[in-house]
């Protein structure tokens, strides 16, 4: 806020949002200090072609504030760098009681004796119609979007994951077992037969018997191979 003796004026420097091939507009707020003068005052511009200034002339009662609304025309090329050297003067001066906003005339504003007048100089800030979003902090350009779960949806879901997993675990240990004592077993089998097979040997080698027996213990020990050999192949 701007101040002096018998106005204040707000803001301080004038913003528009600017757009190529649109208009801007913002508001000037005059208040007048004094609680027994009445305040008239002038808005100019150094570029008066370039913007609309409503009202640019009228009076303000003690401790009341006028607004003015500024309309910058579109403009067809961006300034370098964004930079406005356009400016801005309110003049104000003490006015009788009776002074209204069509009495006020340029002449109210030439410096007198006795006549006291305050100037105030606003500068022109052009700001971006369409800023863009802020990139979150930790995120970079490109990367895909990431969902975030609630944290009770996230507790849920490790919870889940770990009795699956236990399970699983619990399964293959349980699969683990069981072949190991299939495979044990298998193996007694195998060690068992074998000494069997190594019994008939001895017997049928002590025994004087005919070809007859000799075929039935060669076809005997054949089939036991075969049978060794089938447990281990599916135990194993």
């Amino acid at each position: 806020m701007t101040t002096g003796d018998l106005v204040n004026i707000h803001p301080t420097e004038l913003k528009f949002p600017f757009e190529l091939k649109k208009q801007s507009s913002c508001s000037l707020q005059i208040s007048n200090k004094t609680s027994t003068q009445v305040v008239a005052f002038k808005v100019k511009t150094t570029n008066p072609r370039k913007y609309c200034v409503r009202p640019n002339t009228g009076v303000v009662l003690p401790g009341d504030s006028c607004n003015v609304t500024v309309t910058m025309q579109a403009q067809k090329e961006a300034p370098l760098d964004m930079q406005c050297k356009d400016k801005f003067l309110v003049q104000s001066v003490i006015v009788s009681d009776a002074t209204t906003s069509k009495d006020v005339l340029a002449e109210m504003f030439n410096k007198e004796p006795g006549r006291v007048i305050e100037d105030f100089k606003l500068r022109v800030v052009y700001i971006p119609a369409n800023p863009p979003s802020p990139v979150p902090e930790g995120s970079e350009e490109g990367n895909s979007p990431r969902t975030d779960f609630p944290a009770s949806q996230f507790d849920d879901h490790v919870s889940r994951t770990l009795e699956e997993t236990s399970e699983k675990s619990s399964e293959a240990w349980s699969m683990i077992h069981k072949l190991t004592e299939e495979k044990a077993c298998a193996v007694q089998q195998s060690q068992k037969l074998r000494q069997e097979l190594e019994m008939l040997r001895r017997e049928s080698s002590n025994k004087q018997s005919g070809g007859g027996h000799s075929l039935v213990l060669m076809l005997l020990v054949g089939l036991l191979g075969c049978v060794i050999g089938y447990i281990l192949n599916v135990r194993t």
